[in-house]
């Protein structure tokens, strides 16, 4: 059953929630909305109250603007509000960075797992994403939402392939093209804030996949180098696109 908070701006978070005991908040990523967590709630849910939302323009949740990354840490503390004190959080991709921001910000974060968040540490990556804002912002501006999504995939390093501008899933990722640019201001330059990050007092697992790029292992290890008594672990034989089933069973020691 969906249900709704306030964020501090006004803006209306949906979530929904599934399961029984502690309280752990997922943190999606480009491109997702609450029912992309639905497999690995799932998983979590015979363990945990598990809360997947919509982050602000997305599914059922409302919009403010300007956009600032702030406004999204806080959407993250409306969710917090309602699942209550002494919260667990995963966040996945740009989800993590909020994740990170937040326990930076609020004590109630008892637990963080992060799963790849993408601080850039290659030159050239950093290079790549400062002029990627600009080319979004254009091809949202004439209406190309499928030339949007096209170009941040490709901006990931991930194949496209013509033919999943043809599956049954792609509406979906049309109709969340225009808060890509929430994605790339979540990211920044790519560095790791890690002054803001020392204030991290929760125990945090950095999560990376043995099959994905270098930089995901460079990003574990640059948040494990920011926060304190931050440890990494590497998932074999997963990429950045983790699968709930091996996942859950990490989070499940890690939360527990």
């Amino acid at each position: 059953m969906s249900m709704t908070t306030r964020s501090a701006d006004g803006t209306t978070i949906a979530y929904q929630s599934s399961g029984s005991g502690p309280a752990v908040i997922l943190v999606g990523g480009a491109l997702n909305s609450r029912h992309s967590a639905g497999p690995l709630a799932t998983e979590l849910a015979p363990h945990f109250t598990v809360y997947a939302y919509d982050r602000r323009g997305r599914g059922q949740s409302t919009d403010s603007q300007p956009y600032a990354v702030a406004r999204e840490v806080e959407d993250l503390q409306a969710v917090i509000d309602a699942a209550g004190d002494n919260v667990c959080v995963y966040g996945h991709s740009s989800g993590a960075i909020l994740a990170l921001e937040a326990a930076a910000a609020d004590q109630r974060v008892s637990r963080l797992a992060v799963y790849e968040p993408p601080y850039l540490t290659q030159s050239e990556d950093n290079e790549a994403q400062a002029g990627l804002p600009a080319r979004l912002d254009k091809a949202l501006a004439a209406g190309d939402r499928g030339a949007a999504v096209e170009m941040f995939i490709r901006f990931t390093g991930a194949d496209f392939d013509e033919a999943m501008t043809k599956t049954p899933w792609w509406p979906a990722l049309l109709e969340l093209a225009h808060t890509l640019p929430y994605d790339v201001a979540i990211t920044g330059d790519g560095s790791v804030p890690a002054e803001r990050l020392a204030a991290v007092t929760a125990p945090t697992l950095a999560l990376y996949g043995g099959a994905s790029p270098a930089w995901a292992a460079a990003s574990a290890e640059a948040v494990v180098a920011a926060v304190p008594g931050a440890r990494a672990q590497k998932i074999d034989g997963q990429d950045h696109a983790v699968a709930a089933d091996v996942l859950a069973p990490v989070l499940i020691g890690f939360f527990r």
